[in-house]
């Protein structure tokens, strides 16, 4: 993708129209944002049904602001209340809010909303520039490539999204059993229908990923009780000149990184986030400065800009192999399959239109979110204490309006509180939901690859370099994943 046609996608956004929806995606992503464990995936499950009555271009541009806003609200409340908006933005709370208490809330909102910028932007350009040659070297993959890519991306996720390497495997073969529940077109079998024509239609994406994400966070919050917390005033924004110089660094090398691990699935940004802030912690140590769970200004800037970078980069292989890295990214390729564009190497061949426009509406986006977030920190800090006996009924039936939206079916609104119930229970049981969504996408490309490989004849992996470094790629995953988690039990179950 040339200049020329990013351009063309810049004057596709700057259309009042898809301006405005760019606009309105930021605020309202920020919105549910701020709000305690709502994250980028259920924002995008709550506001899905609003992106579902626009055009491919409009839709996604608008869920890829709410998504960046999103992310930009849950480093707000961490900041000011001491209430992350979502996992990655723990480490906001835990720097941002004693800068809070010292009466230097304004900077430290300042230095998370610069980092952010940093991130997204550089990352941005990284998936315009990148994006085009994974595709093209995606378009000479032949079955046997796309299996191995989809073995190694399940293991990947699977390992690093999890706390147990066997429990994350457990819950991508369980994702993708309730995937293969329907008609097998190859056959005309029925399969797990129980005599249900409804179930012959088989699953859809979208009610269980807004009942996995929206219904069970409010199911939870309900049961554990919101956090509550006491923002103080913001007054000034300007950092100090060491602050900036600190922070800007830490902005630079968690944007590097960031993007980089963002490229592997199971990388997200919450895990991403983590590995970057004991990284500038230890660095810290050994140079001196603000001691970590102080105010230490590069716990904020490394944090902030690796999300944001990683956040962008897991475009990269949605948009060339059609392979999503996580639960956000699912939701948005669930979102182009509705409008029939495949995401794949095709998005920047035949429908290079609307690729420009979404790329394009990235730039555009952090732009908005960096004027409009900092002045309006305090209407965010109120709308987070919100009592969660309003807020949770009007999320239910967000998520009810967004599920029978999918497919205009009553039938999807049952699947989608079934669906909030299982995540729920695994929450309950601490079982990984990021593994079993990725389980659900991926397991018909799997079973489609799998059943052309074995017509051509299983011989040919062996003869496929590429599948074989794939399925290197896969054993080595998994023996990283379980020495990481035997150095660090408990790892987070990172599902943003």
């Amino acid at each position: 993708m040339g200049l020329s046609e990013l351009l063309n996608g810049f004057s596709e956004v700057f259309q009042p129209s898809v301006l405005l929806l760019s606009v309105f995606g930021c605020l309202a992503g920020t919105m549910v944002g701020v709000l305690p464990g709502l994250g980028p995936v259920t924002a995008i499950a709550i506001l899905f049904p609003l992106a579902a009555t626009l055009g491919p271009a409009a839709a996604i541009v608008v869920l890829a602001a709410i998504y960046y806003g999103a992310m930009y609200g849950g480093s707000t409340s961490a900041i000011l209340l001491k209430i992350p908006g979502e996992v990655s933005s723990l480490p906001a709370a835990l720097e941002g809010h004693p800068m809070t208490r010292r009466g230097r809330a304004g900077p430290a909102l300042a230095i998370a909303a610069g980092a952010s910028f940093i991130g997204g932007i550089i990352g941005t350009i990284g998936v315009w520039l990148l994006g085009p040659h994974l595709a093209g070297l995606a378009l000479d993959f032949g079955p046997q490539e796309m299996l191995g890519l989809i073995l190694f991306s399940l293991t990947a996720i699977a390992g690093l999204s999890s706390g147990s390497v066997v429990r994350g495997l457990s819950m991508a073969a369980a994702g993708m059993l309730i995937a293969s529940i329907g008609l097998d077109l190859t056959s005309s079998q029925q399969r797990m229908t129980l005599g249900s024509l409804q179930l012959m239609q088989g699953l859809d994406i979208v009610p269980i990923m807004i009942g996995l994400f929206g219904v069970a966070q409010v199911l939870r919050t309900l049961e554990e009780g919101a956090p509550t917390g006491t923002a103080a005033t913001v007054k000034g924004f300007v950092p100090t000149r060491d602050e900036i110089r600190r922070s800007a660094g830490a902005a630079g090398r968690g944007t590097v990184t960031g993007f980089f691990l963002g490229l592997v699935p199971g990388m997200l940004p919450s895990t991403t986030t983590f590995l970057n802030y004991s990284t500038e912690r230890r660095r810290s140590e050994r140079r001196g400065g603000v001691p970590f769970g102080q105010g230490a200004v590069e716990g904020i800037g490394g944090p902030e800009a690796t999300n944001n970078a990683t956040a962008m980069s897991g475009f990269v292989p949605l948009f060339s192999l059609g392979i999503p890295t996580g639960p956000t990214m699912a939701l948005i390729m669930a979102a182009l399959m509705v409008y029939g564009v495949v995401p794949g190497p095709t998005m920047f061949t035949s429908d290079a239109d609307i690729t420009a426009a979404v790329i394009a509406s990235f730039f555009v986006a952090n732009i908005i979110l960096l004027v409009l977030n900092l002045p309006l920190a305090g209407v965010w800090a109120k709308i987070s204490r919100v009592p969660y006996g309003i807020l949770g009924p009007i999320i239910i039936v967000c998520c009810g309006v967004g599920a029978y939206t999918a497919r205009n079916s009553v039938f999807d609104i049952v699947v989608c509180l079934v669906a909030g119930l299982l995540g729920w229970a695994m929450h309950k049981r601490d079982l990984p939901v990021a593994p079993f969504v990725m389980g659900f996408i991926l397991g018909p490309m799997l079973e489609l690859s799998l059943r052309q490989t074995v017509a051509i004849g299983p011989g040919s992996l062996l003869g496929s370099p590429i599948f074989l470094g794939f399925i290197a790629s896969a054993v080595i995953s998994i023996v990283l994943a379980y020495r990481m988690h035997r150095k660090q039990p408990g790892t987070v179950d990172a599902n943003a």
